[in-house]
């Protein structure tokens, strides 16, 4: 049974898809065994405890850069024994030496489909207003790997919904969160879990069975 540990920085919506997701039995192979947040008092907090999570806090301002922050995160992990770390709406851009010692281990949602919209500074509401002021039919959410690059890491999964004339900034991020993030984080999660991602050439290869 593989570890999982979700780091977290707000609400926590992704972070609840996949609490759901584990009490229905989809998550297989795997549990979530520590959820981290780099806020105190994020609501995240609240969905594990209520779901009998333990939960760490390594508020990102008690730190004095992004080096001595991934460092802390790193030891952190390390004594969870995290097999799989998953940032779910984590707000911090994660230095090199977290993500060289946990190579093809920690994945992440963005609300667009890669390589459109994304990048350092593509995060939250802008990638919908950026999406939208481009006047693009379709959109959606990917699932990857991180890597030392923003939005860069070999790609998992991705979803699509397509736009409505009328769609606001606001309206697209709620259909892609429902539609896409909360059902292809999951399902990715299981994914590897199960032992069912290859990577080859820096690619990611998915056995759907």
């Amino acid at each position: 049974m593989k570890n999982i540990v979700v780091l977290v920085s707000g609400g926590g919506t992704n972070l609840q898809a996949l609490i759901d997701a584990q009490e229905r039995g989809e998550i297989k192979g795997g549990k979530i065994s520590c959820v981290i947040s780099s806020k105190e008092g994020a609501y995240a907090l609240e969905r594990a405890a209520k779901a009998g999570i333990p939960a760490v806090t390594l508020p990102r301002k008690d730190y004095a850069d992004k080096v001595s922050y991934s460092m802390a995160i790193k030891e952190e992990l390390d004594r969870q024994k995290a097999d799989l770390v998953v940032l779910a709406g984590f707000m911090i851009i994660l230095d090199e030496c977290l993500t060289k010692a946990y190579p093809y281990k920690i994945i992440n949602v963005h609300p667009a489909l890669i390589p459109s919209f994304c990048g350092e500074g593509f995060y939250g509401l802008k990638v919908h207003e950026k999406a939208l002021e481009y006047g693009v039919k379709v959109s959606g959410a990917t699932i990857h790997f991180v890597n030392e690059e923003a939005d860069a890491g070999a790609i998992i999964l991705q979803g699509a919904v397509d736009i409505a004339n009328d769609e606001t900034p606001e309206t697209l991020q709620r259909k892609i969160m429902e539609n896409v993030e909360w059902k292809l984080l999951p399902k990715a999660v299981s994914l590897f879990c199960e032992d069912r991602i290859t990577i080859k050439d820096g690619k990611a290869y998915v056995d759907l069975k």
